[in-house]
């Protein structure tokens, strides 16, 4: 049933003004997506000076909240794997595969991989999607198998450029806090 209206096509003018604000758009989400890769990666360095200075000066230094907020304080009564392998990722000294990321968790979370058909493969998808959340990089090692590791500054990689001072301030103290306590 037609109602006898025509579409026409949309003016020059009009159709410059929409492309206008997609190219807006586009840019807004672009340095947005840029700001979170920044804020991970801050907040990454700060979790893991938080974990070095727990080891160092024990849980108690540090508030229910914190402990909570990184996933050592009593928070649930059944932990889920997504947060087990971002403790093990977080607290890992070096970077880890998929293997010695399993004996990890064997280790501190039995309970959660027990039950699992293919724990490898389960480890695997985990990793792989923390690197998609930006919390986690992955590269390969020396014999040229894929690890991972909790994204923080290092003070040497090119993504080190964008963490903050104060940032890099953070981390380099907990290094050296470490690094005196071993």
């Amino acid at each position: 049933m037609s109602t006898g209206q025509t579409v026409t096509n949309p003016e020059p003018q009009s159709f410059r003004h929409a492309h206008e604000v997609i190219r807006d758009a586009e840019q807004e989400l672009t340095e947005l997506l840029r700001q979170r890769i920044a804020l991970m990666r801050r907040i990454g360095t700060v979790k893991q000076t938080l974990v070095c200075l727990a080891y160092a000066l024990g849980d108690e230094a540090l508030t229910p909240d914190v402990l909570r907020l990184l996933g050592r304080g009593a928070t649930r009564k059944q932990p889920g794997f997504t947060r087990a392998c971002r403790v093990i990722l977080m607290e890992a000294a070096i970077p880890l595969d998929a293997r010695r990321g399993l004996q990890e968790l064997h280790v501190r979370f039995p309970h959660l991989v027990d039950h699992l058909k293919a724990p490898l493969a389960s480890v695997t998808t985990v990793f792989n999607r923390l690197v998609a959340y930006g919390e986690v990089r992955t590269f390969p090692n020396g014999k040229g198998r894929r690890v991972w590791e909790w994204i923080a500054d290092s003070g040497t990689s090119a993504d080190a450029a964008v963490m903050s001072d104060s940032g890099d301030e953070l981390a380099q103290s907990a290094t050296s806090i470490t690094r005196s306590v071993e």
